[in-house]
């Protein structure tokens, strides 16, 4: 750094300890209209004074930003899930340059322009580590959104002792086969079920990679003991597994989840008496 570079950054030094009150007020109005009013007054206040005290300790530790870097992706990651845009907070950091011009400008001397110009650089670089901090962190929620609706949208359901159904709706891609994969054996494990049932009534269509998915499924659920139904075979997706060629080989396709269910209870031991009323008769098996 040169003589000059280096009294311009005394100078500033200089001006965040003789101003420091006058300057974070004004940091905290800039910071405050740059909120688009969703800022609680109180944390704000609370986050740019502990922002100040990391500027400040970077001075006395030879222009060591790391504690400062620190604040900022973890400000970052708060205002990503608090709603805020990047354009937001990044202006929340880039407010600290108009705050420390006013007193530049009021000073006036040579040092104090050169050193604003070496401030002004470092703030930059500072808004641009927050913004790409934000964007990592608006990433990362997104991608924990969409797995979360993952799972809400393949629920494994217990129909009868020893059966549970998984309702599809929607397309069934490869991650989330691994989910209901996932799900039922879990479910399969916890429950002791021998049966399942895959209804796929709320699948749009049915082609190769999905055909290959739903077997998948069925082969992992055997490897633990259960056996699968698949259910919702609509007359236009049957058409469509004939026009590809698809094998679904041994395994039981029914039109509705009703049928399933009946063929599934039946293979449990249950049967069906009809008369006046409808009876159902558990077959018991002795050991």
């Amino acid at each position: 750094m040169s003589v000059h570079a280096d009294a311009g950054r005394r100078r500033i030094e200089e001006l965040f300890q003789e101003h420091q009150d006058r300057v974070f007020k004004r940091w905290l109005e800039v910071a405050g209209s740059s909120a688009g009013g969703q800022s609680d007054r109180v944390e704000l206040n609370d986050q740019l004074r502990e922002l100040y005290g990391a500027v400040r300790r970077s001075f006395e530790d030879s222009g060591d930003l790391s504690d400062l870097r620190g604040l900022l992706a973890e400000l970052s990651r708060t205002r990503a899930r608090q709603g805020f845009t990047p354009t937001e907070t990044a202006l929340l950091v880039f407010g600290l340059k108009e705050a420390l011009y006013e007193t530049v400008e009021e000073d006036g001397s040579p040092e104090a322009m050169r050193g604003f110009i070496w401030f002004s650089r470092v703030i930059d670089d500072l808004g641009l580590f927050t913004m790409e901090s934000y964007a990592s962190a608006r990433e990362k929620i997104i991608i924990d959104q969409a797995e979360q609706l993952l799972e809400l949208s393949t629920p494994v359901v217990k129909l009868w002792e020893g059966i549970v159904a998984v309702p599809l709706v929607g397309t069934l891609d490869s991650a989330r086969t691994q989910v209901v994969m996932e799900k039922l054996l879990q479910t399969l494990v916890d429950t002791g079920s021998e049966h399942a049932v895959i209804d796929i009534t709320g699948v749009p269509a049915v082609d190769t990679e999905v055909a290959q998915h739903l077997l998948k499924t069925v082969v992992a659920a055997r490897l633990m003991g259960a056996e699968c139904v698949i259910s919702g075979i609509r007359p236009q997706i049957a058409h469509t597994i004939v026009t590809l060629g698809i094998e679904f080989g041994d395994i039981v396709t029914k039109a509705t989840l009703a049928d399933a269910l009946a063929h599934t209870l039946r293979a449990s031991g249950v049967t069906f008496t009809k008369g006046g009323t409808s009876r159902i008769a558990v077959r018991t098996v002795e050991a």
